[in-house]
């Protein structure tokens, strides 16, 4: 394996680099060709590039086998996440075009869905170690979700997103929240055991959920796995809470209730409940959720935590 800044200085000299594109995400179809022809034009040799369809993992492993010293990744959360669980461990950096919905991942590691702003990411930018969490067997890089908000990854539709983006998902929780039952969950960490009802439990590795902050001191590489409920056992109180976090997230920090801040936990509910992660559906619980700290290699803006 190459030091970080050996493989920056590479990826700067050489750009020789894989874009690979989910055409199927919110912005994906509509700025591939953009997207090419701004790398091309930075200087970036294209060993190869994908507009996907279908089978994603596919393509990306046929962009790994031709051996970038970056594979450019553009897409939504999910896109970015099955990127980063192919690329864990390997001697090649991932670049972000945030194509989708939210974007979680791109804002916490400051990269905004902009394509200017992520190209230069790639000229100017950094290599970074950052952390993925690990969802049972399955790792990820922003968050996972357990109870009303894996229901409304399942039922939310594709057209509904790409005409109103974020707000499809609230509008398909409204609609599923009546007839949804809170969970009692159970959560085991650091020899501690914390229970509580609650309709909606978030697991995050990043900092961003649904395009808000989650709080003003979570990031990708702090080594940290912020468990949280979204308000209590009535409907009231998880519209409250979904609001308030939206609203003061940014100014909240890890040491405030309801906040879990931990490198590993277990978890269970008193009924099996649905799982997604990074918004692709992943079984259900009972689940035990840890990290893998500096597991993939990723081009940030300079100043990016990296520890």
């Amino acid at each position: 394996m190459r030091t970080k800044q050996q493989l920056t200085e590479d990826i700067r000299r050489e750009r020789r680099a894989v874009l690979v594109v989910n055409a199927k995400s919110r912005r994906g179809r509509q700025f591939y060709e953009d997207a090419h022809e701004r790398l091309l034009k930075a200087g970036f040799k294209l060993l190869g590039a994908y507009a996907v369809e279908r089978d994603l993992e596919q393509s990306l492993q046929q962009a790994i086998d031709l051996g970038p010293d970056l594979l450019v990744a553009g897409g939504g959360d999910g896109t970015i996440s099955t990127a980063g669980r192919m690329l864990a461990h390997r001697d090649m950096a991932l670049g972000l075009l945030p194509l989708g919905t939210t974007n979680n991942f791109a804002r916490t590691v400051g990269i905004p869905p902009d394509l200017d702003t992520a190209v230069t990411t790639m000229t100017e930018g950094l290599v970074i170690d950052v952390d993925l969490g690990i969802a049972g067997d399955m790792p990820f890089t922003n968050h996972v979700g357990i109870g009303l908000s894996a229901e409304v990854m399942t039922s939310v539709p594709s057209g509904l997103k790409k005409r109103l983006g974020r707000l499809a998902y609230p509008i398909t929780a409204l609609g599923l929240m009546a007839r949804h039952r809170p969970l009692r969950a159970t959560v085991r960490a650091d020899g501690r055991e914390i229970v509580f009802s609650t309709h909606q439990v978030y697991v995050a590795n990043g900092g961003f959920h649904a395009g808000r902050p989650i709080t003003a001191d979570a990031h990708a590489d702090d080594r940290l796995l912020v468990a949280y409920p979204v308000g209590g056992s009535t409907r009231l109180e998880l519209l409250r809470e979904t609001a308030r976090n939206a609203l003061t997230g940014h100014r909240r920090t890890l040491h405030e209730r309801p906040f879990l801040a931990v490198n590993e936990l277990w978890l269970e509910t008193d009924r099996p409940a649905a799982v997604e992660v990074d918004g692709e559906p992943c079984g259900q619980t009972p689940l035990r959720i840890a990290l893998d700290a500096n597991a993939l290699r990723i081009m940030a803006p300079p100043g990016t935590p990296d520890h």
